[in-house]
């Protein structure tokens, strides 16, 4: 059964719900998001309810995808209904289109609830038997891996199920850093070829000198310096999975040799005569233009053709932007596992500059920055002054940004004020290293009045300690 988180602060919507859905085995209450999300980091709760008064307080302009953003930082699958009166309810419909899965609306009807209630239920069934279906194809140590909220990606692993049990030779294209390695490493594993060799080869980073001698291997005598006979990869990967990253950097002499293993699966080593069976599955993989260098005479035309038998177009990071907070996450524990440190969140104004960061590097860049900043960190929590301050330019643009004229001038003058009021005391309490009495002195205001601004804007003195 389902357990609810309801954020009000009104006694009386709690106890209607609470007695209106009387069969679910845990109902709990808070009266602001800070301290419901301190309940869900201490336990899971399958729903939130939320008035929409407490999340428009928390999105400052209307930014109903920033205030639910850390619920599901904490737990991609959240499930969040928004309580409001009927004259609020165009602003409820935003916060649905931000991400929340519905509302219900004031004074709350039992039967509306249940409804709602069963709706949601019936949909996460439906959903959670098709992920199932979908995992019985993946082993366990990938599910992990294959989590995604973005339908590019999802795309994309539905091409990889499709293809991985084939012969069939697998084309990766996209930028450099989006994981076309490791999407080739989890076709391997799900294909019939998974208990024999996985070989990687960067052909970029090998000299054209040595290419061929790297693929194929020579026999002895074959080049001065050849002083004994060397396996290439196409052996060394017998029975397996041979994948060629970069491959539109390989000589012309190297796409013959491709070409030949590709249309009849024999090649011979340098200096060597003897054909030798290929028995091997390629998947290879560009950041480049492929069609385009044909037409430029820089790749063979005929080799593009065989090896673009089944493409997969692998988006980069700013096209699965959905991931983000899920991607940061598996790095943090990644980090965790090779470190012996005990990192275990991620602050919220460092998601939401991921979120806004265009990501040149994708998913390698991410890992590095978080490598980086999980290195620095001294606290249990990866804070903002520990990533590169690039990270957060695009948020001071934003700041400085036209106003969004939908909102009244009062509105707009209230969001602009909270601006400088947050950030102001960010930079006070990281001057003083999250120290309370030396900020609220050079603030200018009591201990009590900071506690009560910190509150309200999801500050805590433990993220400014060093």
């Amino acid at each position: 059964m389902s357990s609810i988180i309801v954020i009000t602060k009104e006694d009386s919507v709690f106890r209607t719900i609470q007695s209106c859905l009387t069969h679910r085995p845990l109902i709990a209450q808070a009266e602001n998001i800070e301290s419901a999300l301190a309940a869900l980091q201490e336990k899971r709760y399958d729903f939130v309810f939320i008035d929409l008064g407490i999340l428009s307080a928390s999105s400052g302009n209307s930014d109903y995808k920033q205030a639910l953003l850390p619920f599901w930082t904490v737990f991609p699958t959240l499930e969040i209904v928004v309580m409001c009166s009927q004259e609020f309810l165009r602003e409820a419909v935003k916060a649905v289109k931000a991400g929340a899965n519905t509302y219900i609306t004031y004074p709350i009807d039992p039967e509306e609830l249940n409804l709602v209630m069963e709706s949601i239920y019936d949909f996460k069934i439906m959903e959670s038997e098709l992920d199932y279906l979908r995992e019985q194809f993946w082993q366990a140590d990938a599910l992990n891996l294959i989590q995604t909220k973005s339908s590019v990606m999802r795309k994309v692993y539905e091409k990889i199920r499709a293809v991985a049990p084939t012969k069939t030779t697998v084309f990766l294209i996209g930028e450099t850093g989006t994981g076309k390695g490791v999407l080739a490493n989890l076709i391997h594993q799900h294909s019939n070829r998974r208990g024999k060799p996985f070989i990687s080869v960067h052909c970029g980073a090998i000299p054209d000198t040595l290419l061929e001698s790297e693929l194929f291997g020579h026999e002895k005598g074959a080049f001065t310096g050849a002083d004994r006979r060397k396996l290439g990869k196409f052996e060394i990967a017998k029975g397996g999975t041979i994948f060629l990253d970069e491959i539109g950097t390989i000589t012309p002499s190297a796409q013959i040799k491709l070409l030949q293993i590709l249309q009849d699966q024999t090649f011979q080593r340098v200096g060597g005569e003897i054909s030798i069976k290929a028995d091997v599955r390629i998947i290879a993989a560009t950041n480049s233009d492929l069609e385009k260098m044909c037409e430029e005479g820089l790749f063979r035309r005929d080799l593009y053709y065989r090896l673009n038998v089944f493409p997969i177009k692998v988006p980069s990071l700013q096209e699965r932007k959905d991931d983000i907070p899920y991607l940061s996450r598996v790095i943090l524990n990644k980090m965790n596992k090779m470190h012996l440190k005990h990192i275990h969140d991620i602050h919220p104004r460092v998601i939401e500059a991921f979120l806004n960061y265009q990501w040149p590097g994708n998913i390698r860049e991410m890992e590095n920055i978080i490598e980086r900043a999980y290195i620095l960190e001294k606290t249990s929590t990866l804070s903002p002054e520990n990533f590169p301050n690039e990270l957060f330019e695009s948020e001071s643009l934003s700041r400085v940004a036209a106003p969004d004229s939908a909102g009244t001038l009062s509105e707009i003058r209230k969001a602009a004020l909270e601006d400088i009021e947050r950030d102001y005391l960010k930079n006070v309490l990281a001057d003083y290293k999250g120290r309370i009495n030396d900020s609220a002195s050079k603030a200018g205001i009591s201990t009590r009045q900071l506690h009560k601004l910190m509150t309200k804007y999801g500050l805590r003195k433990e993220d400014f300690k060093i």
